[in-house]
Parts: C-alpha cells; sequence; structure tokens
C-alpha cells in the first residue's frame, strides 16, 4: 500500500537522530504535496538533518508527528500572513493526490505566488531557498533552461536570499480533458513528439529530484543555481549525484 507523505514521515521519525550543528535550523516545505512532496519530506524532515521542520497547511492536522509541526496559512493573501521563523524553505509545485486525505490538509502552492511566497519567506528569516520547478517534458527553451525563466525568479532573487537553488524537472503531460474529438486527435497527434524528446529531458524519478534537492542544501555555495533538465537526468543516472551536484555548484 502507498503510504502519503506524511504517513512515511511519521514512519521515519520512530528513530530520530540527534540533532548537530551540522543539521540545526528550521525547514519550511510549502507544497508537501504529490509524489515530489512526499519525497522531499522523506529525505529532508525525516533523516533529521534540521532542529524543525514545518509545512505548510490549510486545515489542521492531527497526527503527532515527532520533529514535524505545521504551520496553519490563513485564508487571506499570503502578504498579510503572520511571520514565522525559518532559515531554509522548499517551495515545491506538485499538485495533490486527492486520495490522499492529508494531501488535502496541505496548502499548495501555485507558480503565481511564488513572489510574494518568496518576500513572505524572506522577511521569516529564509536565508536559503529551495524551488522545484516542474515542467512539461521537452518544452523548456533552451535558453531558459540554465537562467532564471521568468520575471518572477528575477523577484525571488531580487529578495537578497544568500542562496537560491532552482530545479528544473521535467514531468510527464498532465491529464487534460478534451472538449470533443478533434481536440482529442490534436492531442494525440502532438503526443508523438515525446518520442523525439532526448532521453536527458525524459521525467526523472521523484525520489532522484529530491535527493538532488538535499545533496545541493548540503553543499551549494553562497549565490543562484540554476539545475537544468539535463543536468537533473544525469545526476539521476547511477551512483553520481555527488559528483554531478558539485561539478553544477562550482
Amino acid at each position: 500500500m502507498t503510504l502519503d507523505p506524511l504517513q512515511a514521515l511519521q514512519a521515519a521519525n520512530r528513530a530520530v537522530s540527534p540533532v548537530t550543528a551540522a543539521n540545526a535550523g528550521t525547514l519550511l516545505i510549502a507544497g508537501a504535496t504529490g509524489a515530489l512532496g512526499q519525497e522531499l519530506l522523506r529525505k529532508l524532515a525525516g533523516r533529521h538533518r534540521f532542529a524543525h521542520a514545518r509545512v505548510l497547511s490549510r486545515e489542521p492536522i492531527r497526527d503527532g508527528l515527532r520533529g514535524v509541526e505545521t504551520y496553519l496559512s490563513p485564508d487571506l493573501p499570503i502578504a498579510q500572513w503572520p511571520l514565522t521563523s525559518a532559515d531554509t524553505a522548499v517551495i515545491a509545485f506538485d499538485p495533490p493526490r486527492l486520495y490522499h486525505d492529508r494531501e488535502r490538509a496541505l496548502w499548495v502552492p501555485q507558480p503565481s505566488d511564488l513572489p510574494e511566497l518568496a518576500k513572505w519567506l524572506r522577511a521569516c528569516g529564509v536565508q536559503t531557498l529551495a524551488i522545484v520547478q516542474p515542467h512539461d517534458q521537452g518544452k523548456l527553451p533552451e535558453a531558459l533552461k540554465r537562467g532564471l525563466a521568468s520575471l518572477d525568479e528575477q523577484s525571488v532573487v531580487a529578495n537578497g536570499f544568500d542562496r537560491v537553488i532552482l530545479v528544473r524537472s521535467a514531468r510527464k503531460p498532465l491529464n487534460a480533458k478534451f472538449a470533443n474529438p478533434a481536440e482529442r486527435l490534436a492531442a494525440w497527434m502532438l503526443s508523438v513528439v515525446r518520442f523525439m524528446v532526448p532521453s536527458s529531458e525524459q521525467p526523472v524519478r521523484a525520489s532522484k529530484v529530491a535527493e538532488l534537492v538535499d545533496v545541493a542544501l548540503r553543499i551549494a555555495p553562497p549565490g543562484v543555481h540554476v539545475a537544468a533538465p539535463e543536468m537533473v537526468w544525469e545526476a539521476s543516472q547511477g551512483q553520481q549525484m555527488q559528483s554531478v551536484a558539485q561539478r553544477w555548484l562550482s
């Protein structure tokens, strides 16, 4: 049976390792949903590299998760949210799986929320921000793969974080609903293009993306670091995650 993110985290919390200077601080995760959110919780919070871990939620969650807290985001614009305290934040844009009850209770960021959310996180004291931004495979323009792709991302950097880590992860095309057979036929014809997408731009397992984020948070120097889809794919191959990440972040 597949566990939802908080169930997986609860299992990971049964044996708590001691907190050291290397993992002190508070982690805040926005978008702890979907397969990616589950893996981020398991890799980052479940390993107890942080003294405290919080997830943004819309509703109270009753599970007593040792070492993990929920921060209840009020039903207000982000700019009006009361401040909390955090050192590191991760934003993941992964839609919730509605058959997981707990995921329905978590707060899910939308891409349009990014500027205000980043500003709020910086006001909360966040110094390191990691953003996992999935995109449809093969559709990200070459010029945007290794740099800031939008004014929203530029505004994030302008907030003055010590480190900004952007991970551009390819994803499978989202399931779409079609109004008529003609739209369905057009979508099928376009889907043929996926066979022309290089293997280095194919989707990577969520566990590998989360592992890359974990490594980057540990070794990235100050500055802005953008992981192109090809680099994410390369890092996921075999046992070379650390060496590929070091080459990227150097």
